[in-house]
C-alpha cells in the first residue's frame, strides 16, 4: 500500500515485547539464508510461521502444523501457492488473509500448473538480471482432492517438464472442504458421506492410491512421506525439497477431526500411530539413493517389536468404529494383511533396512 512501510522478517532474533508475527519482507539485493533450528527455544526466538493467526481452520485441524513446520524450514524469499480446499477457503476469507508470504490461489486443479509459471518466470528473472534475490523458492500446499484427483494431471505435467518447485500434499484423506465425500486418497472401509457405512457396504471399497509411489515413478529429484508429529523429520524433508534443483513432492498425512471423528487434542497422536502401525512409513528417495527409511520407521524396522497392530490406528477414529464390531473382524485382517504386504515391500526396497 502506498505510503505503508512494514518492517518485518528477517529480523533475528525475534526481540523481547516483538509480536511473534509480522509479514515476511525481504530487502532486494539482501543474501540470507535462514538456518535450519531444531532447538525449541531457539526455534520460538528466531523463526516466524508463515501462517498468522486469526484463520478459521477448525480446532484440531493439521493443516496449519503442517504449513507452519514446513514454513519454519524456508530457507528465503518464497512464493506460496494453495489449491482451493480447506486451507484456501479458511486462511484467506475475502478481504482478509493469514498468510505472511506472497500467496496465489488457484483452482482445484491447477495448483502445479500456477506453481509452474511462476517457476518459469523467477528462472526468466534471473536469466536477464532482474531478480533482486539469489533465490525465490515456490512451494505448493494442496489437499488430496487437488492432488490424487482433480489436479494430477497438472502435477504430473509440471514433473515431466521438470520444473522446481516442491509440492506438500496434506493429505486429509477425504474433501474436507466440501463435506467429507471420499477421495482417491480415502483408505479402504473408511466412512465418509458417499461411502457410508451400512448393511450393504461398509464403507470405501477401493483402496487408497500410492501417491508417493506414483510421483517416484516420475523419476523427479526428491520424494519423501511426513506427518507433523514427526517434525524434526519433516522439516529436514521440507528443507531437501526445497534445495533439490527440480521439482520435489512431500506427501504429508494431515488428519481432520471432523472426517477421521477423533478428539481435537488427538491430532498428532493419529499421525503418530499410524507411522507406529505402519499404516504410513516415514521415508524419502532420490534417484542416487533409492528408498531410505526415515525416523520412526528406520527404527521400527530395526526392531520390529515396535510395530504396532493396525487396531491402535483404528480405534480412535470414528470413521473407522464399525471394523472393531466382532463381525466385522475379518476387514481387519484383510487391512492389516494390506498394511504388512506394504511394509514388507518397502523393507525389500529401503537401502538402508536390516537385511
Amino acid at each position: 500500500m502506498v505510503g505503508v512501510v512494514v518492517k518485518t522478517l528477517p529480523e533475528f532474533p525475534v526481540k523481547k515485547g516483538e509480536p511473534a508475527y509480522k509479514l515476511w519482507l525481504f530487502e532486494p539485493g539482501q543474501k540470507v539464508e535462514m538456518p535450519l533450528v531444531f532447538n525449541l527455544r531457539q526455534l520460538a526466538e528466531t523463526r516466524r510461521p508463515a501462517l498468522l493467526p486469526g484463520h478459521r481452520l477448525c480446532a484440531g485441524c493439521a493443516a496449519p502444523i503442517v504449513v507452519k513446520l514446513a514454513s519454519f524450514a524456508f530457507r528465503g524469499p518464497t512464493i506460496v501457492v494453495t489449491a482451493t480446499g480447506c486451507l484456501e477457503v479458511s486462511t484467506t476469507i475475502f478481504p482478509y488473509t493469514s498468510w505472511a508470504v506472497p500467496w496465489i490461489h488457484n483452482a482445484f486443479e491447477n495448483a502445479a500448473a500456477t506453481a509452474s509459471g511462476i517457476a518459469a518466470a523467477v528462472e526468466a528473472m534471473k536469466k536477464t538480471g532482474r531478480l533482486p534475490y539469489e533465490h525465490v523458492d515456490v512451494v505448493v500446499f494442496a489437499g488430496d482432492g487437488g492432488t490424487f484427483d482433480i489436479g494430477f494431471q497438472a502435477l504430473s505435467g509440471a514433473a515431466e517438464r521438470g520444473h522446481d518447485f516442491l509440492y506438500i500434499l496434506y493429505d486429509n484423506e477425504a474433501y474436507m472442504n466440501t463435506g467429507i465425500q471420499r477421495s482417491g486418497g480415502t483408505p479402504k472401509y473408511a466412512w465418509t458421506t458417499t461411502s457410508p457405512v451400512g448393511s450393504v457396504l461398509p464403507g470405501k471399497m477401493e483402496n487408497k492410491k500410492p501417491i508417493a509411489e506414483i510421483m517416484v515413478a516420475h523419476r523427479i529429484p526428491y520424494v519423501a512421506t511426513a506427518t507433523p508429529a514427526h517434525w524434526m523429520d519433516f522439516m529436514k524433508k521440507v528443507r531437501k525439497g526445497i534445495e533439490v534443483k527440480g521439482p520435489a513432492f512431500i506427501h504429508a498425512l494431515s488428519s481432520c477431526d471432523r472426517g477421521w471423528r477423533h478428539d481435537t487434542a488427538l491430532t498428532l497422536e493419529v499421525t503418530r500411530r499410524a507411522v507406529d502401525t505402519c499404516y504410513f512409513p516415514l521415508w524419502e528417495w532420490t534417484p542416487e539413493t533409492g528408498y531410505v527409511l526415515t525416523d520412526r520407521s528406520l527404527a521400527i524396522a530395526r526392531n520390529p517389536k515396535l510395530k504396532q497392530p493396525i487396531e491402535k490406528y483404528l480405534e480412535l477414529q470414528g470413521r473407522f468404529r464399525h471394523l472393531l464390531k466382532p463381525e466385522n473382524k475379518h476387514l481387519v485382517k484383510e487391512l492389516q494383511e494390506l498394511v504388512d504386504a506394504a511394509w514388507e515391500e518397502l523393507l525389500r526396497k529401503a537401502s538402508n533396512a536390516p537385511r
